[in-house]
């Protein structure tokens, strides 16, 4: 389902129904304007919550794509979670996509399309890197799960499934491990509770005395313009 405000303004805005939304969600991102609701939520009643939050969107749209197009620049070094050393970003021309130098601390990438290429290199490192530590915080915390997938979704930084499937964002290996450590718990948290209830929160706080900070922190946090491309 999609939506259009200003035609000339914003781009067609994504609407998604989702189970376990409780309240209607915005995001916006460089690549689209996507509006989650409740599954009860009438036509009416989204059309209402898009014109009252025009003007915010315009602002904020606008704001994104002008820091974009600014911002799209060739990095010089990498810095990823559990890593002490940043990376050295080395662009040539080579066979593989991307190469990993972990004693020199250097990240090879194919000069060709390169943002693409730094970001299978970052795919490539959560999936390495991600389930163990969520194997360890899971082991810590006594709360277990069933598997562990690394994907690249637009709106999400992980979920759960009733069998206890976890998905994480791979562009959690670009924040900090306090961060990273936040969205496990809170991910492991729902092996327990599948909802966001009381109790879902006590086990949450419980392991994570700072999750209202880092939840905060987290949704302020914005990723380098070349994740996007």
């Amino acid at each position: 389902m999609r939506a259009v405000l200003s035609e000339a303004l914003l781009p067609e805005i994504k609407i998604v129904r989702h189970a376990r939304a409780r309240n209607l969600r915005l995001r916006v991102e460089p690549s689209g304007i996507r509006l989650t609701v409740p599954l009860f939520a009438s036509t009416r009643q989204i059309q209402q919550f898009l014109n009252q939050s025009e003007q915010w969107l315009i602002e904020t749209w606008n704001n994104q794509q002008n820091k974009f197009s600014q911002s799209v620049a060739i990095p010089e070094d990498l810095k990823l979670f559990h890593h002490v050393e940043t990376f050295k970003l080395i662009q040539q021309k080579q066979r593989q996509i991307f190469k990993f130098d972990f004693e020199q601390h250097c990240l090879f990438v194919r000069n060709e399309q390169f943002e693409k290429a730094l970001q299978a290199a970052v795919i490539a490192y959560a999936k390495h890197f991600l389930p163990e530590y969520l194997k360890q915080i899971s082991s810590s915390i006594g709360l277990p799960f069933q598997k562990c997938s690394i994907r690249k979704p637009k709106t999400r930084w992980g979920s759960c499934s009733a069998k206890h499937d976890i998905m994480l964002n791979a562009a959690l290996v670009l924040m900090p491990e306090h961060i990273v450590r936040s969205v496990c718990i809170h991910e492991l948290a729902h092996t327990k509770h599948f909802d966001h209830s009381a109790a879902f929160w006590n086990t949450v706080a419980q392991y994570d005395e700072n999750y209202l900070e880092n939840r905060k922190q987290l949704k302020n946090i914005q990723l380098p313009a070349w994740w996007y491309v």
